[in-house]
């Protein structure tokens, strides 16, 4: 079955980006001129995904009007002729449906998966982290949904290779290995310590999912942090359907910390070929300026 929704879970609070936060939503936050989520729901567009539910909560209804029609700035930019600018604002409001639904209290993400329940119905779907931004040209959540087809719908995770030191900080997969790029997987352990981590795989913020989800959520108690972790549900998952890991390939930001957001932003940069020259510039003045030397 064609996978056509796509839940965006951008309830958080963005605390690491405070005071900033304090009054828009981290997602909103720009890399140069574009904010963190345009680049999040291009992939999801990119893959031929036609809805995105967000789940939202007070606060972020900036992220629905940027990726809606805004009549009075179309008005405004074909009255002064700024045809370009025009092109790309209506772009931006036409490229995908949205639609939204809130999660009133923060208790996990398996929480706010399970928000879109009635939103996403009897189909698979796929969930994409608002704050991971993973670029490629062939899209990361492609990449899986290809996975999920070759393998009868099967439920696909998307996973990375991180250092073992850094398993604390992530999901960790664990499984047989079916080729060098897939596992069928055996479980998930939340956050291990490195000497516990039963690989090196980590879950970034992927997922093709199936409605069968929905029934392990509902059911599933509290976990880690006293919330609904998706972690918990996949391993119930794994105990009865075929559940793959698959390590994507591209080049992934975690946008959600100001370390990634720094690291996006400078590659961002470097990558344009209209910014490339005067950042280069500018840092080597910054530097001197400074008394930097590298």
């Amino acid at each position: 079955m064609k996978i056509r929704k796509a839940i965006i879970p951008i309830a958080g609070k963005g605390t690491r980006f405070l005071p900033a936060t304090k009054e828009i939503a981290k997602e909103i936050i720009p890399i140069i001129n574009v904010p963190m989520i345009h680049y999040v729901v291009k992939e999801a567009v990119d893959a031929g995904i036609e809805q995105i539910i967000f789940v939202t909560s007070s606060g972020k209804f900036s992220v629905e009007d940027y990726f809606d029609r805004n009549q009075e700035l179309e008005a405004f930019l074909e009255r002064n002729n700024k045809i370009k600018e025009l092109e790309l604002i209506r772009k931006i409001g036409s490229m995908v449906s949205v639609t939204s639904v809130r999660q009133k209290e923060q208790l996990g993400l398996g929480h706010a998966v399970l928000m879109a329940k009635s939103m996403i119905g009897d189909e698979p779907f796929a969930v994409l982290l608002g704050d991971d931004i993973v670029i490629n040209k062939n899209p990361a959540i492609k990449q899986l949904m290809d996975v999920s087809l070759s393998n009868n719908g099967a439920t696909v995770i998307g996973v990375m290779e991180v250092p073992k030191s850094d398993t604390a900080k992530y999901g960790i997969v664990k499984g047989d290995i079916v080729d060098e790029k897939t596992l069928r997987m055996t479980g998930m352990v939340e956050k291990p310590k490195p000497e516990d981590a039963p690989t090196n795989l980590a879950t970034p913020g992927r997922y093709i999912l199936t409605p069968e989800i929905f029934e392990i959520l509902e059911k599933i108690p509290r976990g880690a942090g006293n919330e609904y972790q998706l972690t918990d549900a996949i391993n119930v998952l794994c105990q009865q359907k075929d559940v793959f890991a698959y390590k994507f390939t591209g080049e992934r930001y975690d946008t959600g910390n100001v370390h990634g957001y720094l690291d996006a932003t400078v590659d961002f940069a470097l990558k344009d070929p209209e910014l490339r020259d005067v950042f280069l510039a500018t840092l080597k003045s910054r530097l001197q300026k400074h008394g930097i030397q590298l």
